[in-house]
């Protein structure tokens, strides 16, 4: 019940309040938007940021850890793991399912969703801003995402992907 309550604040309230980095009142309505996260999520850690208009659905699975934050205006399911130390830039998108679509014979929208699969975001990620992430990603330790990345295949740590389809740009480890 105290789970939905803070649902109730944060989507009817804190969700709106201004940018965490505008001067002066950034960092209390940033502040009142982990409070509020701290008693929704599954698992939160020291946080830094829960920027405006970040998305969550019912976030019973989120699970976020220290010193990581969610971008302004940034989708992301409810069933995601968010390692340590991740940046997330504004409007990131994360889907985490898709609708069923084999049978040609049978509209799509009857066909049912794919079972969903969550997103795991390991520990030193950068997800830069617009990146798009597709059910059942594993984004490894270290790996940094380029604005408007589609991201549709795993990589291995310390990876700089970018593109759509993403594909990999270097390796931040030689």
């Amino acid at each position: 019940m105290l789970r939905k309550l803070f649902l109730l604040l944060y989507y009817g309230f804190a969700y709106h309040l201004p940018d965490s980095y505008l001067p002066l009142i950034g960092k209390p309505c940033n502040a009142l938007r982990i409070f509020c996260c701290r008693r929704i999520f599954r698992k939160c850690g020291n946080i830094d940021t829960i920027n405006r208009h970040a998305y969550f659905g019912n976030g019973a699975g989120v699970e976020i850890g220290d010193h990581s934050g969610i971008g302004a205006n940034c989708r992301v399911p409810h069933n995601i793991v968010i390692g340590r130390d991740v940046m997330m830039a504004p409007e990131v998108l994360i889907f985490r399912g898709n609708h069923r679509f084999s049978d040609p014979d049978i509209p799509m929208i009857r066909q049912g969703d794919e079972e969903a699969s969550p997103v795991v975001i390991g520990d030193d990620v950068w997800i830069g801003q617009r990146a798009i992430l597709t059910p059942g990603r594993r984004i490894a330790d270290g790996t940094v995402v380029a604005a408007g990345a589609v991201v549709t295949k795993d990589f291995p740590p310390y990876s700089v992907i970018g593109g759509n389809p993403a594909r990999l740009l270097k390796s931040r480890k030689t």
